[in-house]
């Protein structure tokens, strides 16, 4: 995911000048109103459960507010380096409304939601009952690329739904999947397929794999298809650029980042420079800069600038879609306008606490939107952090650079914590990377958008202008190259509402240490001198020691030093790199790297995970292990024994703790099987041999044999097999995980053992539309197409080497699994493939 405004100022005024208090009266309603809309949103609770949580809060909330509001006037006896709040005591009035404003927001949330549940349910019902379904609506957003195989996904606001030859009006959107290229956005299309649901957070409320072609129904209004050709014009004249100006350009100047090179967006977003691309309030300070400036030289009066930027910011919300973060930021311009037109013109914290009280009412999931609380977070820290912390550091930087590095700490102090739920690293090298980046931000973005105007009438003008902001965006990319490089360039931190705790009372600590107001003007004046002067005492000693002990003498105890500082390195910067590269704290299921061979993991515990196979002879399962932290295998599974499969057993059962083995009921290879079991019983691990029908808890998992043939030698020998019927031999096992995925791994069986094997599940109605399945025989020709339909799994894990001479994966293999709406993930191509279970979404992290 992006990082909306995590170093963009935001578009209305955001700090206040000293002295000048800050304006929270506003936040009390924002906060109720986002309160209300994350439980009210929220998978956990049941409607009564709900309600009661959110009216205990909104009377808190009252209360609060009310006792707040009746505080007599007073001067602050916080000694703090900000601006004081605002709260001036109003009397019961003044209570009263402060206190209805909070419980309004309240209401209309609870009625927002309510009203679009009701309109929701359909939609819902049809994706909780995996319906095959043929939708109709309008695209929501820009393709992106489909996070497994070569298609492409987008959003789609579905107003009708039949199933069954029922329509029903509904609402809600869903995200389309196919391989064909995507509608324009805002076309009204009409797409089927299989409807799968998404449980809780934010966006889709089912995701849908399209059975065949997308028919647009309605092309776009006038206003989207002029901005349409404004962005594929851009597209095309920024072809002939280097790799990143054709990526980033579009990028920084419409938010498209579909041709951004791979390289640079991993660097934007190790160093938090991914709001360049996620336009946000950043762009919209710079558009309305742009053209204030250019209304206040040609002498428009202050309706005129109203209406002129308004009419602006509406078109560009449309020119780059409007996104989460797009439409706080469009909000907090239109308070900000609407307080200009009054004549009052509105600082940042009231903009920012009526635009998301207002944006939570209208579509109360953004509650649960990282891309939302991004943004209103980084906004929140800028109005409240970047002048107090400017100050203090202009006495040490002068006030130019104080602020230019007080605007990217202070956002990413705010944004930080929210971080760590996305990703449980902390950017060490942020705020230096968006010091030196920022400041080309707004040329790449003003020569952006004159690029993008010009590009349909005048592309030879737009080029030269193109490249230009490409210059811009060079350095950009340069900076989070090298800073991205870094080592230990990302801290590993513990992730989960721990980590994100922690990270949050260590910044609250830091910033009450930095902000604390020096008890006196004597302190004041050390502290302005205080670099200075240890930079005078620093160069006394050195030439003090020089002239004592001699040039020589010094040079060699600055040898021993620098020697010294680079063995530490050397030492400590492997570790750190090589942390920054291991699976996500939170993967379930594993398909190891280990090339022509199988070794899956999943997990059971903090330390401890299933293993189904052990890949072949070396160390590369092993590895794995100790990349995915397993230092404890619950039930080690052997599905047969072919050296492709129990070759690394030994590296596997080093250093680890194996409380059990299940393996396949036929010897064959025999060599290979009394080699296995040796290493088995020399290690002391208890075997059991498989059975159909065998099943247990392992960890946090429970697990399931359903296939396990011990037919006679030569069984499989039309599909493919050795010759000596291990392969159709296999153990097949289902596994599920406490996240709740539904794991099914095939081993090596042959079409006759799928298809055995297909009508016993259907016989049993179990094991039917799992989430992951791992493809039997490493994608070979012989697959059932029975068995694929009926597991119909999201997602098919192919282990596979790069340089096998079986041809496997088999284009049939392929073409078998995308036909029943399965993502494809292989070994060859990912490395080893860690999948991860979030709110009913799978997410894979290739390494």
């Amino acid at each position: 995911m992006s990082h909306p405004d995590s170093a963009a100022p935001p578009v209305a005024p955001t700090t206040a000048p000293p002295g000048r208090r800050v304006d929270l009266r506003l936040v009390p309603a924002a906060a109720v109103a986002w309160a209300a809309a994350w439980v009210l949103t929220g998978p956990a609770l049941d409607q009564a459960r709900a309600v009661a949580v959110v009216a205990v809060a909104g009377a808190v909330a009252a209360g609060v507010v009310t006792a707040l509001a009746l505080r007599p006037p007073g001067r602050s006896r916080a000694r703090s380096a900000g601006p004081p709040a605002r709260w001036r005591g109003a009397g019961p009035r003044g209570a009263g409304m402060h206190a209805v404003l909070a419980l309004a927001c309240l209401a209309a949330v609870a009625l927002g939601v309510h009203a679009q549940a009701a309109r929701q349910a359909p939609l819902r019902a049809l994706a909780g009952q995996g319906a095959h379904a043929d939708l109709v609506g309008r695209v929501a957003s820009e393709a992106r690329p489909a996070v497994f195989g070569d298609g492409e996904r987008w959003l789609v606001s579905v107003r009708q739904a039949t199933a069954r030859g029922i329509a029903s009006a509904t609402a809600g959107l869903v995200e389309v999947t196919a391989d064909a290229p995507a509608p324009r956005f805002g076309a009204t299309v009409a797409v089927s397929g299989v409807l799968r649901p998404v449980a809780g957070g934010d966006g889709p409320l089912a995701r849908l794999a399209a059975a065949g072609p997308v028919a647009e129904r309605a092309p776009p209004s006038a206003l989207l298809r002029a901005t349409h050709t404004l962005r594929s014009a851009l597209l095309d004249v920024t072809e002939p650029l280097s790799a990143q100006a054709r990526g980033l350009v579009p990028g920084v100047a419409v938010g498209d980042t579909s041709r951004v090179p791979e390289d640079v967006d991993e660097a934007m977003r190790v160093t938090s420079l991914t709001h360049v691309t996620a336009v946000s309030g950043g762009h919209f300070a710079i558009v309305v800069a742009a053209l204030t400036a250019l209304c206040a030289l040609a002498g428009a009066p202050r309706t005129v600038r109203v209406v002129v930027i308004a009419v602006a910011a509406a078109t560009f919300v449309l020119l780059v879609r409007p996104e989460p973060s797009v439409l706080r930021a469009a909000w907090t311009c239109a308070v900000a306008l609407l307080g200009l037109a009054l004549g009052r013109p509105s600082a940042g914290a009231p903009a920012l606490a009526a635009a998301a009280a207002a944006l939570l009412v209208v579509d109360p999931w953004l509650a649960r939107s990282y891309g939302f609380v991004l943004s209103c977070a980084a906004t929140a820290g800028l109005v409240l952090l970047a002048g107090p912390l400017a100050r203090r550091l202009a006495p040490w930087t002068g006030r130019p650079l104080g602020f230019a590095l007080a605007v990217p700490w202070a956002a990413q102090a705010a944004c930080g914590p929210v971080l760590l739920l996305i990703d449980p690293h902390v950017p060490l090298t942020s705020v230096a990377a968006n010091l030196l980046a920022t400041p080309a931000l707004v040329p790449a973005t003003v020569l952006g958008l004159v690029a993008t105007l010009l590009a349909p009438w005048a592309p030879a003008l737009a080029l030269p202008v193109a490249w230009l902001a490409g210059l811009a965006t060079g350095w950009i990319a340069a900076v989070a190259k090298t800073f991205a490089a870094v080592p230990g360039a990302r801290l590993p931190w513990p992730g989960g509402p721990f980590g994100v705790a922690a990270l949050a009372l260590l910044t609250v600590a830091l910033l009450a240490l930095v902000l604390r107001r020096p008890p006196g003007e004597g302190w004041r004046r050390e502290w302005r001198e205080a670099a200075p002067r240890a930079v005078r005492r620093v160069r006394r000693q050195v030439r003090r020691t020089a002239a004592r002990h001699g040039r020589a003498r010094t040079a060699a105890v600055a040898g021993l030093a620098g020697a010294a500082l680079l063995t530490v390195l050397v030492v400590t910067v492997p570790r750190l790199a090589g942390a920054g590269h291991r699976p996500p704290t939170d993967w379930q299921v594993a398909a190891c790297d280990v090339g022509q061979g199988d070794s899956l993991a999943v997990r059971t515990g903090p330390a401890s995970a299933v293993v189904v196979d052990v890949g072949p002879d070396g160390e590369a399962a092993g590895r794995c292990l100790d990349r995915l932290g397993v230092t404890t295998v619950d039930l080690l599974v052997l599905s047969h024994f072919h050296a492709d499969h129990v070759g690394g057993l030994a590296p596997v059962l080093r250093g680890r703790t194996v409380t059990a083995a299940l393996v396949s009921p036929l010897d064959e290879p025999a060599g290979q099987a009394v080699r296995a079991r040796s290493l088995l019983a020399a290690a002391g691990v208890p075997v059991q041999v498989a059975s159909a029908g065998d099943g247990g808890t392992a960890g946090s998992a429970t697990w399931q044999v359903l296939a396990a043939s011990g037919g006679p030698p030569g069984a499989g020998q039309g599909g493919g097999d050795e010759g000596d019927g291990a392969n159709d031999a296999s153990v097949a096992l289902e596994l599920r995980t406490a996240g709740g995925l539904d794991v099914v791994a095939l081993g090596d069986l042959e079409e006759a053992g799928q298809d055995a094997l297909a009508t016993e599940l259907a016989a049993s109605g179990r094991a039917a539309d799992v989430d992951v399945v791992k493809m039997a025989h490493h994608g070979s020709r012989s697959q059932s197409a029975t068995l694929a339909r009926q597991l119909s799994p999201r997602v098919t894990l192919v282990s596979v080497g790069a340089d096998n001479t079986y041809g496997h994966p088999t284009d049939d293999a392929l073409t078998l699994y995308s036909s029943v709406g399965s993502a494809l993930v292989r070994t060859d191509e990912c490395g080893t493939a860690a999948l991860v279970g979030r709110d009913d979404e799978i997410g894979l992290a290739c390494g």
